[in-house]
């Protein structure tokens, strides 16, 4: 469990095939600062663009860890398949804040940038939802994208999906990946889980009105 508060930016410094096939996932290198994994294990979950993954390997003196991405991971997410700077977040503890929401780590669908521009002191990100997510979208509401706590601000339906407009801070264009973003660009975006038992709930009669 995550609470979508990136605490580190790595790098994915090399991506090697677990096989020839289609079926056959990728061993991710990551660079992080050494202190970074001061207090990580082999086995602990990592979010690495907001997508819950495994330390298999870790050299802590050297601030390097290996993750096991599989077929289906791949296929669900962007970001994950090339060297590139990543964000990272550790596992929540049960006595951490939680000062975003709560994130499973698990990618609900990609998205697209429709724009980043600035405004003031801040940036408006713009991002094209896929049809299938558009439900779990509200004014006010929480969505992660790229492992990065949100804020919705303005919700547009539209026949290709649900456009979300959401202002980034300085802090979190310093602090994030999010600040590369351009438009066209493909975003890992997890809604909020809340919303998912919601839905399910009102799909089962759980909240309806006793006759």
């Amino acid at each position: 469990m995550f609470t979508g508060i990136i605490t580190h930016i790595g790098h994915i410094t090399h991506v090697t095939p677990l096989g020839a096939g289609p079926q056959h996932g990728v061993r991710l290198g990551v660079q992080a600062a050494p202190d970074y994994l001061a207090d990580v294990a082999l086995g602990d979950s990592i979010a690495i663009q907001g997508a819950c993954m495994t330390v298999t390997t870790l050299d802590g003196g050297q601030g390097v860890f290996t993750v096991d991405v599989s077929a289906e991971s791949l296929a669900r997410t962007v970001g994950l398949d090339a060297p590139g700077a990543v964000n990272l977040e550790k596992a929540l503890r049960a006595t951490d804040r939680l000062g975003g929401h709560i994130v499973s780590g698990h990618v609900d669908g990609v998205g697209t940038v429709l724009g980043l521009t600035p405004v003031g002191e801040s940036w408006r990100l713009e991002v094209l939802a896929p049809p299938s997510l558009a439900r779990y979208l509200a004014y006010k509401g929480s969505i992660t994208v790229n492992g990065v706590s949100l804020t919705v601000n303005q919700v547009h339906d539209r026949p290709d999906g649900c456009a979300v407009s959401i202002n980034l801070i300085p802090h979190t264009v310093r602090h994030t990946t999010l600040g590369t973003l351009a438009a066209g660009r493909r975003v890992n975006l997890e809604v909020d889980m809340i919303a998912r038992y919601v839905e399910r709930m009102l799909a089962l009669g759980v909240l309806a009105a006793p006759a």
